[in-house]
């Protein structure tokens, strides 16, 4: 890659950076592969990210100016489009973005190569405006306020994918999502999980699920709070979101709240669960992923990315109805589940980050040597 690259200069962008998730972790690799390369994001909170992401140059837009952006920047998404154009590439030959926003539309020169790693083409704005902007959340009023609002980002969204030269997505579900909403093609590359820290414990299973996701609605977590209910199983929940005062007001005793953690803590906490729910459709889901790694099985909705990392019946369950009693019934079985912790973590290794980075590092020279295929 270094011949491909020879000369050019590289600017990564992002959508915003508020906290290590799996979109960070593709961004940490980048930052690996691209030492020297200018970081551009809608917004920074400092101290969210690792040191390899902050130590270097970051530009931000100007809703970093805008009141408390590290907390609200979610009320100034109409604002996204007007912020991400606003960035200057003058200077740039190849663009790198990781997006699942903005960041895909983000306005290269004529003259240069962008490359977009997708999480998922604007989901709010596409098929899942109504876990976040349905009546029960917003009222009448608001929900169809909202519903022009989307529908014109959804617009622009379609429009600006013509910036890209190539997609690579980060699983097949996400792909197809980019054939039917953008009418592009997209090269499939699992996003990394660093199976090297993520790795089996001493203890056999143990007492309670966990959930590690981000409190918002479409992650379904209120189901996984009831079949936790109805097994009468305590429940750990890791992660923060706007939708945190609705969950702790339907949550039990038996469920508890750690939501922000470490590593170390992340890494104990699955090591030491009985198995890691996914209850909502994931555009893939590291989650599941980090727990089979710590040697844990998963229970997950078969839908979207958990078809491509969780094989049924033998690393956990999917399960086909996205209601509390499916899941129960099927966390009630995971005992019985075949595979080792040792065995699971071999699994897990097919998604790593050495993994991640070769295959990126090919796609990239790839796209920079076939100009004719963009």
């Amino acid at each position: 890659m270094a011949e491909a690259l020879a000369g050019r200069r590289v600017v990564l962008v992002h959508d915003w950076m508020t906290g290590m998730r799996g979109g960070e972790k593709v961004l940490e690799s980048l930052c690996r592969l691209f030492p020297q390369a200018d970081l551009l994001t809608l917004v920074h909170e400092r101290g969210s990210v690792s040191p390899l992401i902050t130590n270097r140059r970051i530009r931000t837009s100007w809703i970093q100016h805008l009141p408390f952006p590290a907390r609200l920047y979610r009320h100034y998404l109409p604002l996204f489009p007007i912020a991400i154009e606003h960035f200057d590439l003058d200077t740039a030959d190849v663009v790198i973005s990781t997006s699942h926003c903005a960041a895909k539309a983000i306005v290269p020169t004529g003259r240069a190569v962008h490359l977009c790693y997708s999480h998922s083409p604007m989901r709010y704005a596409w098929d899942q405006f109504d876990a976040y902007f349905g009546v029960d959340r917003l009222g009448r009023a608001g929900h169809r306020a909202a519903r022009h609002v989307m529908a014109a980002l959804a617009r622009w969204d379609r429009d600006t994918a013509p910036r890209v030269h190539r997609f690579l997505a980060n699983s097949a579900h996400v792909a197809g999502r980019i054939a039917r909403y953008y009418n592009r093609e997209a090269t499939v590359l699992h996003p990394p999980v660093d199976t090297e820290y993520f790795t089996p414990g001493t203890a056999g299973l143990g007492a309670y699920f966990l959930v590690v996701s981000a409190l918002v609605p479409y992650k379904r977590i209120d189901t996984a709070i009831r079949a936790a209910a109805m097994l009468g199983a305590p429940l750990k929940i890791i992660g923060t979101g706007p939708d945190a005062e609705r969950l702790h007001a339907l949550a039990g005793s038996d469920v508890e709240f750690l939501g922000h953690v470490d590593a170390p803590t992340l890494r104990e906490a699955y090591r030491d669960a009985r198995a890691a729910l996914l209850p909502g459709e994931e555009d893939f889901g590291i989650a599941p992923v980090e727990a089979q790694a710590c040697g844990r099985p998963v229970v997950a909705l078969a839908r979207g990315g958990a078809l491509e990392t969780v094989e049924h019946g033998v690393s956990g369950y999917l399960v086909d109805e996205d209601t509390p009693e499916a899941f129960a019934d099927a966390m009630s079985r995971v005992d019985a589940l075949p595979l080792t912790p040792a065995a699971l973590h071999t699994r897990a290794s097919a998604f790593s980050v050495a993994h991640f980075e070769a295959g990126l590092e090919a796609r990239i020279t790839e796209t920079l040597a076939s100009p004719a295929t963009w």
